[in-house]
């Protein structure tokens, strides 16, 4: 529904995660009976969920462990992984600094350059544990480093950023055609953020496999204060299934997955953003509570040492429990920071619904936060 806000200017509706609530149908399950698996390619997953590449959630080690636990971990190659020989060093002083010095030590820390065989030897240490390896850079660095990723053996690659266009018009470099990148490679793609059906469409006839849905929605992040861009997440994940809708016909078949990226931070945050249409989440601020999270109870992401405009903070989260307890349980709170997919679990045997595909039609409605 458009909103005149004055004369020449119109808005449209959207709501948030907590604007929506699901709604119970006249049938349950047991949760033993319901299935959270998700697939992507050919690559199967007990979990319908991937690790944000942060290096506050995804280390090497990390990576692996959510891969033994049914999830996928994407690894940051912009991050402290790929520019030092021994991340801890750097992670352990970002853990300790104070506040009003934190941003601009971070740049200096992030402005180490970025080392190619490092990039070889942490995609092989996931590789050599026998789980899916999925590692991330952002547009501007794709271009750079992508055959260094592809020939070290990476399974997924995921490239995201703040706002990802299949079209970027730039005057002093040359932009990355992701279209002809995209068909080049011989892995799937994972490309975002969008948060409008034209966007995603855009992304989805470039060859995407999945899309990212979300920006400046993140925990760690201050776009919305930074640039003034935010898009709610329901709104933004219904509109961008839409989009998978229209391009399934389009295409004659050809499905996206649609994976929502940003205000997923509780285990009902999970039901909804499916509920929604999501085939997935990519979760961030929820794992680095964990005991084996490298920020050590801090959390950021790459915008927070931006060199020339930072769009995020680090922000203290703790720690709440293991990942294994955090993903699977069992729960100790009763706040929706742990026992994240057994609630998942629950919520769809509570409407009656078997599998993520079929709990994307469960009906919500608006509620306004309450």
């Amino acid at each position: 529904m458009d909103i005149e806000i004055a004369p020449g200017k119109r808005a449209r509706q959207a709501y948030s995660f907590d604007d929506i609530a699901i709604v119970p149908s006249r049938r349950t399950r047991d949760p033993e009976d319901v299935s959270t698996t998700w697939q992507i390619d050919a690559y199967k997953f007990e979990l319908p969920m991937l690790a944000a590449p942060m290096d506050s959630v995804v280390s090497p080690e990390t990576a692996i462990e959510i891969g033994r636990l049914g999830g996928l971990g994407v690894l940051n190659l912009e991050g402290l992984w790929t520019r030092y020989e021994d991340p801890r060093i750097p992670l352990g002083e970002i853990a300790s600094m104070p506040d009003k010095h934190a941003t601009r030590r971070m740049q200096e820390i992030y402005s180490a350059p970025i080392r190619p065989e490092l990039i070889k030897e942490r995609i092989k240490t996931i590789r050599d544990a026998g789980v899916t390896v999925a590692a991330s850079l952002s547009p501007a660095r794709t271009a750079e480093f992508h055959k260094a990723v592809i020939a070290a053996g990476v399974d997924i690659f995921v490239i995201r950023g703040t706002t990802v266009s299949a079209e970027h018009v730039a005057s002093e470099r040359e932009e990355l055609n992701l279209k002809k990148f995209i068909y080049e490679l011989d892995v799937p793609v994972i490309v975002g953020g969008v948060a409008t059906t034209t966007g995603a469409l855009h992304l989805m006839r470039a060859g995407a496999a999945g899309v990212l849905v979300g920006f400046g929605g993140g925990a760690a992040h201050t776009t919305r204060k930074v640039l003034g861009i935010e898009v709610p997440m329901a709104s933004a994940v219904a509109e961008v299934a839409a989009a998978r809708r229209e391009y399934l016909d389009e295409s004659g078949g050809r499905y996206v997955h649609v994976i929502a990226d940003g205000a997923v931070g509780r285990s009902g945050d999970i039901a909804k953003a499916i509920a929604m249409g999501a085939d997935a989440v990519m979760m961030g601020s929820p794992l680095a509570k964990a005991t084996e999270a490298p920020g050590l109870g801090w959390h950021w992401g790459s915008e927070a040492h931006h060199s020339q405009l930072p769009r995020g903070e680090r922000v203290n989260v703790g720690t709440v429990g293991s990942l294994e307890e955090i993903l699977l349980g069992p729960s100790h709170n009763a706040d929706g920071s742990m026992n994240l997919f057994g609630a998942l679990r629950r919520s769809m045997a509570t409407c009656g619904y078997s599998d993520v595909k079929s709990f994307q039609r469960v009906e919500v409605l608006i509620s306004h936060g309450k």
